[in-house]
Formats: C-alpha cells, sequence, structure tokens
C-alpha cells in the first residue's frame, strides 16, 4: 500500500510510519518539522524563506502586526503547492489534523481538493485540537481541560490564539470540508475520544505508536539526588498547566535541596530536549490531560516516572490495577504530595518506572498500532 501522511506535531507520524514500514507498506511524510522540534520529515513545507534572515523576520512581524496575519503561513502553502506533483497515486491520504498544512484555510481547501482528487482514500486523524473538540470544551462540561485557564480567565484569550482559531469560519469550514471527503476518523488518545463522541462524531480510537526498539529502556536507579525534569513549550504554557508545576517545583526545592535537582527548560528542539531530560527520574508533562500525550508516552517508555493525564476514563479503559504513571492535578498542594511522597519512597519511583515500560510496549507497540491502521483504513 502506498501511503502519505501529511503533517506532524509530536512524532505521532514518524512512529507510524516506522511501524508501518516494518509491515512492508510505502510511506511518505510532507510537513513542516512542527518549527523548532524539527521532526524529520520526507518533504519539508517549513517556511525557510521567512525565516532565512533577521530582516525578513521583521518584514513579516510588521505584516502580522498590521494585518492580523503570518506571512509564513503563505509559504507553507506555497511550499505545499509545488510538491503536488509528487503527491499522486496514492492509496492512503491521512491529514494529522484538519489545518495539517498549516496554511490559511482558504488557500488549504484549494491544495487539498487537488490533493484529494488526484489520490484515493482520505482519513482524518484527530490527535490534538480541532474543531470538533475545541466546540465542545468551550462548553465547559468536563472537570477541567486545557481550556480551564481561559474558561477561568478571559483575559488569557490571546494566549489561546492557536486553540480559537478552529472555531472560526474559516477554519470550521476547512474541517467541514475534510470531514466530508474522509473515509474515516480516527483519534489517538481519550482526550479527543471523549469531546468527538460527545459531539456526534463516530470515531476510530487507536493509541499513540510508540516505537520501543528506538527507545532504550533506562531502568531508574537511585543512587544520590533524584533529578526532576519540566521542558516548557512556552506556546502551550497556559493549556499544559506548566505554572502548577513551577510552583510545585518551588515548594520542592526549599522542602529537598539535599535531596533533588531540578532542571527546567524552554523551547528546546526535540533531540536537545530528549539528551536533557534522559537524565531525569521524573518528568513533569501536564495537568490538563486526561490521557498521555507523545512526550509523555516516550518519557514512560524509557521508565520515567511521569506527570501527566492519567484520569479515571484511562485506568478503566487500559483495565489499570496499578499506577503506571501519576495523574496530575491543577493543584499545587496536590502534586507537592505526590512528589514528595515519591522523592521518600524511592523504591515506588523504580517500580512505577518499571509499570510505565511495560504499559507502552502492551498498549503503545508502533508495530501493533500500525496494523491497527491498516485495518481501518481497509
Amino acid at each position: 500500500m502506498k501511503i502519505l501522511l501529511v503533517g506532524e506535531y509530536s512524532r505521532l507520524h514518524n512512529s507510524l510510519k516506522e511501524g508501518l514500514q516494518t509491515l512492508n507498506q510505502d510511506v511518505t511524510l510532507i510537513a513542516t518539522g512542527d518549527s523548532f522540534k524539527k521532526f524529520p520529515v520526507d518533504f519539508s513545507i517549513a517556511p525557510k524563506f521567512l525565516e532565512s534572515n533577521s530582516f525578513l523576520k521583521f518584514v513579516n512581524k510588521a505584516f502580522f502586526k498590521i494585518f492580523k496575519s503570518d506571512l509564513r503561513l503563505m509559504e507553507k502553502g506555497i511550499r505545499f503547492y509545488f510538491f503536488l506533483p509528487k503527491l499522486k497515486n496514492f492509496d492512503i491520504v491521512q491529514l494529522i489534523n484538519s489545518d495539517a498544512i498549516e496554511t490559511y484555510p482558504t488557500f488549504s481547501r484549494f491544495l487539498l481538493k487537488k490533493l484529494f482528487t488526484q489520490n484515493k482514500k482520505v482519513i482524518l486523524l484527530v490527535c490534538g485540537e480541532d474543531t470538533p473538540v475545541i466546540d465542545f470544551l468551550l462548553k465547559n462540561e468536563m472537570k477541567y481541560s486545557i481550556l480551564s485557564p481561559l474558561l477561568e480567565n478571559k483575559k488569557l484569550k490571546n494566549h489561546y490564539h492557536y486553540s480559537l482559531k478552529y472555531v472560526q469560519n474559516n477554519y470550521r469550514k476547512l474541517f467541514d470540508f475534510v470531514n466530508s471527503k474522509a473515509s474515516a476518523l480516527i483519534v489517538s488518545d481519550l482526550d479527543y475520544k471523549i469531546p468527538m463522541e460527545q459531539m456526534g462524531f463516530t470515531v476510530n480510537f487507536i493509541p499513540n505508536p510508540v516505537n520501543t526498539e528506538f527507545i532504550a529502556f533506562q531502568p531508574l536507579v537511585v543512587s544520590d539526588k533524584i533529578i526532576l525534569f519540566l521542558g516548557i513549550n512556552q506556546r502551550n504554557y497556559e493549556k499544559k498547566g506548566i505554572v502548577f508545576f513551577e510552583k510545585a517545583l518551588a515548594t520542592i526545592a526549599a522542602k529537598y535541596s539535599e535531596k533533588v535537582d531540578i532542571i527546567v527548560t524552554q523551547n528546546l528542539p526535540y533531540q536537545q530536549y530528549i539528551d536533557l531530560y534522559n537524565t531525569a527520574h521524573i518528568v513533569l508533562d501536564q495537568v490538563y490531560s486526561y490521557d498521555q500525550g507523545y512526550n509523555a508516552l516516550e518519557a514512560m517508555a524509557k521508565g520515567k516516572v511521569v506527570f501527566t493525564g492519567a484520569e479515571t476514563e484511562f485506568k478503566e479503559y487500559f483495565n489499570l490495577a496499578e499506577r503506571v504513571n501519576i495523574n496530575a492535578l491543577p493543584d499545587v498542594d496536590y502534586l507537592v504530595n505526590e512528589l514528595s511522597f515519591l522523592i521518600e519512597n524511592p523504591e515506588e519511583l523504580i517500580a512505577i518506572g518499571k509499570r510505565a515500560r511495560a504499559f507502552v510496549e502492551k498498549e503503545h507497540n508502533y508495530k501493533a498500532i500500525a496494523q491497527r491502521y491498516l485495518e481501518v483504513w481497509k
């Protein structure tokens, strides 16, 4: 089967590609590489021209200030357009979300019409924010979500530009167009399965693929200090509830100054990010999720203890009797208590790390997940 994967935000499509290739599938990935993360792609539509020198960056900033429009979106679309002759005769075209090309919505619809007409089956993967997800979260019917800070404080609206764009008419039209052409909808975790189903969509839930052959398990050893790691992506600061981690870490640093080392980073390329957190025992991921995203799963695969989404819905779905991670909540005292327990009980830290790896191997094996994608596509 000849497969085209469009878009990449978390390394999901790279891991899926690796799984599919072990099953003798022909896979091509076209994407930007997701800004500073620089994920591998076969065809890059990253806005290299407008990022090439400081003058062009200044011009783009001035254009945005006057017209509220980012010229890099146009460059991504133009680059995609010139790749179209190479994007023909695929059996499957899978978009990582409706805005997979990351250009202006009207331009995106124009490009996707051309892409869809020269290929066979279209699949829409919802593994992040998209129109129905944001529609549901704005109803404020869950106990918390990535929109909780905004719903509690409307002054944060500027921090949610990326999220709220999906409920604008032009992005809604884009989602409706892609959905009308898609043979199937796939969701990658419960944070998207629940909203999509609540909005009346029929979805196929396939957990994130993780290449555990690529990620070596490192059993935790506590011989000196326990290392805590917080990697901040400034764009997602509010949505991930980073402020709760920062406050908890300040308390932990004062309480256990002789027992812990704390590493905090911001906006690092993917490989640098990985190199730094390799030394950690505990990784702080996000507080407003019900399930794990890709960063959390990779850390769990290495045997780290990850503070992330592990709500009741997650534990029930996977039938878990023991903790494979720590359910992070938007509650500083709770986070301090959980961290304190692990620091004072390193044997539990080691046990959770082992269970984390076993869980990822069982439920997120990239070859088994790739096979599930093939079954849905067929």
